[in-house]
């Protein structure tokens, strides 16, 4: 009789446990192809002369919803695309806060930077020579991706159910800086140990398991731009194929891919298919021995969201006179950016001398401290914030919410080149950061943080 008795209450013990773990989160995920159907004008690189030629795989939005136990909700959507612009993000925040009462602070666009996606909305604009049925096709579908992420983040905050979350790290290797190191030489400096420059090997890993231990979704980041591939066929370069190997191998279960602080750092070897297969696989891998080696965390406790907009200040502004003068100048991106900024003046008046940089923050209960950046964010920072917060409960995506140019340390500033302020053209901009660039960034980051709350590690 005694026996029968511990028996039950250990399974009433089970069970009311197993109850309390699934009810700690509700996890809802969707996703949608916007995949072009007919040519059209591909984002990333100058030198193209064509329209895209067809697809390699399918380009997808996708949207996580994450609900804690008191109902806190963020939802990450994830895109395959190189970059996003200010006004489209805003437009697509402000919709989902009219549709679900959710803030900026609980919206992340995250950008995973393929340099094989479709030209969106006026992000990177002036450095292509757009014909006016190109232009018309580039704004037909950003209207169709804007509303395909509408309808990824209703279904997915529809479909939230009970499950787990965890988190790991694992590491890849595949990217190097591409300011230290000459990249026709890596495989040999590499053999010889002699690689240059900082770099993040980090995979940070999250895991959501519905509450019969099925998984339902992996999310991971690695610092590295997309750019294996430079041909005219869309795909979402090494980060595509590492969703594809690990959808393959977890077919239950949907993947998030978000760039980290890799405005610096290439993967090397780069330049065909099989490479980018190659990398794609090398991350998939590090995926894979975090989801499968037993070493995650689950996480428990709450979600906290903040965010928030800090000026981001430039270097001495050109007058106008100097705009007029350089809209006629045979470099062909100097004055389309002098032409887009004298349009800008026109309707709007002086040129602004700050910047509104976009910064979120989510702790994800007990688990990581998750910073969202916008930029093309060099990998300093990411060693920086991770070196004073906890290297290994801190992660820091980049290319999130507003990819309006590369955001350089003060070191990389000082180098000049063009993470240090060269790229500025082609994103229309008037000119270099000011010198401040990185205390300003990490101000707007410490108040975020503060703006979190104190469990911050």
């Amino acid at each position: 009789m005694r026996d029968r008795f511990v028996l039950a209450f250990f399974v009433i013990w089970i069970a009311t446990h197993d109850i309390h773990a699934a009810e700690g989160w509700k996890i809802g995920v969707a996703r949608r192809d916007v995949t072009p159907t007919e040519p059209i004008w591909m984002a990333g690189y100058s030198a193209r002369t064509a329209p895209s030629e067809g697809a390699v795989h399918p380009l997808w939005v996708r949207a996580l919803a994450i609900e804690d136990e008191k109902g806190s909700t963020g939802v990450l959507v994830t895109l395959d695309v190189c970059g996003i612009d200010r006004e489209l993000s805003l437009r697509i925040r402000h919709q989902i806060e009219a549709d679900h009462a959710l803030g900026s602070e609980r919206v992340v666009l995250a950008c995973s930077h393929t340099h094989c996606g479709p030209v969106l909305g006026h992000n990177l604009i002036t450095m292509y020579p757009l014909d006016e049925p190109q232009r018309e096709r580039i704004t037909a579908y950003t209207r169709h991706l804007e509303a395909a992420v509408g309808d990824a983040v209703d279904e997915a905050l529809k479909n939230r159910t009970e499950g787990t979350l965890s988190w790991g790290l694992g590491r890849a290797n595949f990217g190097v800086n591409r300011r230290n190191n000459d990249q026709t030489r890596v495989p040999e400096l590499r053999e010889a140990l002699a690689l240059a420059g900082p770099n993040d090997p980090d995979v940070p890993v999250l895991v959501a398991r519905t509450a019969t231990g099925d998984l339902q979704a992996i999310v991971f980041g690695y610092a590295c731009h997309g750019t294996t591939l430079s041909f005219q066929q869309l795909c979402n370069d090494y980060a595509g194929f590492a969703q594809v190997d690990l959808e393959a191998a977890y077919p239950q279960s949907m993947t998030f891919f978000w760039a980290g602080c890799g405005g610096d750092q290439n993967p090397l070897p780069r330049g065909t298919i099989e490479l980018a297969k190659q990398h794609g696989g090398e991350l998939a891998a590090a995926v894979r021995s975090v989801v499968d080696g037993g070493g995650t965390k689950e996480i428990s406790g709450a979600l906290r969201c903040a965010y928030g907009e800090s000026p981001l200040t430039f270097d001495t502004l050109p007058e106008k006179s100097h705009w007029e003068a350089t809209a006629q100048s045979d470099n062909v991106y100097e004055a389309n950016r002098a032409k887009a900024l004298l349009a800008r003046i026109d309707a709007d008046g002086p040129l602004s001398p700050t910047y509104p940089y976009p910064v979120a923050a989510w702790q994800l209960g007990d688990g990581p401290l998750w910073i969202f950046l916008g930029g093309e964010v060099v990998v300093d920072y990411a060693l920086r914030l991770k070196r004073n917060l906890s290297n290994e409960r801190t992660w820091i995506a980049a290319y999130c919410n507003d990819v309006m140019a590369y955001i350089p340390t003060r070191r990389v500033w000082d180098e000049g080149g063009y993470e240090g302020g060269g790229a500025m053209v082609y994103y229309a901009q008037p000119t270099r950061w000011s010198e401040s660039v990185e205390s300003e960034v990490i101000a707007a980051v410490k108040t975020v943080l503060k703006n979190l709350g104190s469990a911050t590690p």
